[in-house]
């Protein structure tokens, strides 16, 4: 599981993304799960760093879904189209 920390605005999602290791992409699990329930201060930029996480999962030949997503992340991937690239959790929806 990777966890999003609690500020990931455009100031800090570059870093980030760059350090995202690797070894989170391949082995393990095939689904890569992103918690997003630390978020408490974010904007577009945090969507960014999902969709970057979902490429490198699909990359590695894994699912991508993003648990306890804030509802204002939520609303954010609706208004910019990329909610379904960003799907909640099996768990989240069950």
């Amino acid at each position: 599981m990777l966890t999003l920390p609690p500020v990931l605005t455009h100031a800090v999602a570059a870093g980030f993304a760059r350090g995202l290791k690797p070894e989170l992409f391949t082995g393990g699990p095939a689904e890569v799960v992103a918690d997003a329930g630390a978020l408490q201060q974010f904007d577009s930029s945090a969507l960014a760093v999902l969709l970057e996480c979902r490429r490198h999962a699909l990359a590695a030949g894994k699912r991508f879904s993003v648990s306890a997503a804030p509802a204002r992340l939520r609303e954010l991937a609706e208004l910019y189209g990329v909610a379904e690239l960003i799907p909640p959790s099996a768990a989240a929806t069950t």
